[in-house]
């Protein structure tokens, strides 16, 4: 499925008006439901929908293991973006505790939660390591940028991409919402292992807290943006002994919390 349409503009060049066609990313609400239970309607770009369903409830602490639900399957007619997430017979899950009072839009993860105290969800201090080479870190996003397709075609979607510690590319996906794109991301790689030790998160835009909380619950221990942290975003790496990284351009980067795991080989 593609994350991006075409429509017909005016654009003005030199002061003239004339029509042209631009691509344009897609935004549409999806619904997640918990054993048939609503919990939330998320504004995404469509596509691996599965994934994002998978990697919300794991990043949200709504469940804590790939292995705790037994399917993702849609809960609507053909067409119809409503996804069930079914969890195992054993597994007990108040769903009412995690329902949204509003949708969550592509521009806020954290949107709609029934209190400030829900925002917090408790995260365990990160594993030790890994160590990454500083010429590593600057080279990160640009082999990023290389496969963001749907940023090619629109210039308005946000990327997540993970890398091992030498800077191999494990996975990529882009969405609307950058959240969503974590949410992508990680729901692609609980899908092949768990928890997600060792694993680099790199971001196209700046480094809010839900993000660094999305990667703190899964297990991720480094968080790399081409932005900048933002404070609450820093305090968290801090405090929970992850390493945070802004401003990875041009050769040069800011380390907010964790600076021991930068070295140089």
């Amino acid at each position: 499925m593609s994350g991006s349409t075409e429509r017909l503009v005016t654009r003005f060049e030199n002061g003239e008006p004339k029509t042209a066609t631009d691509a344009l990313v897609v935004e549409e609400p999806v619904e997640f439901r918990l054993n048939d239970v609503p919990i939330a309607v998320l504004m995404r770009t469509p596509g691996d929908d599965e994934a994002l369903a998978r990697g919300f409830v794991l990043s949200e602490s709504i469940v804590l293991h790939p292995d705790e639900f037994t399917t993702i399957q849609p809960a609507g007619a053909d067409g119809d973006d409503r996804w069930d997430i079914v969890l195992r017979p054993d597994v007990v899950v108040n769903a009412e505790q995690f329902r949204r009072n509003t949708y969550t839009t592509s521009s806020c993860g954290v949107c709609g939660k029934a209190s400030i105290d829900a925002v917090r969800i408790a995260a365990p201090a990160a594993a030790s390591g890994p160590e990454v080479d500083r010429a590593t870190v600057v080279r990160l996003p640009d082999m990023m940028r290389k496969r963001q397709a749907e940023f090619d075609r629109t210039g308005g979607i946000h990327a997540a991409a993970a890398f091992s510690a030498d800077g191999e590319l494990l996975a990529i996906r882009e969405d609307v919402g950058r959240h969503n794109a974590v949410d992508k991301l990680i729901g692609e790689m609980a899908s092949r292992r768990w928890p997600l030790h060792g694993v680099i998160l790199v971001v196209s835009g700046r480094i809010s807290f839900e993000i660094v909380q999305k990667a703190a619950v899964v297990g991720i221990p480094i968080v790399c943006g081409v932005s900048a942290a933002s404070s609450l975003a820093a305090e968290l790496g801090a405090e929970l002994g992850m390493t945070v990284i802004g401003f990875v351009r041009d050769g040069t980067f800011n380390v907010y919390s964790g600076a021991e795991r930068v070295i140089s080989f």
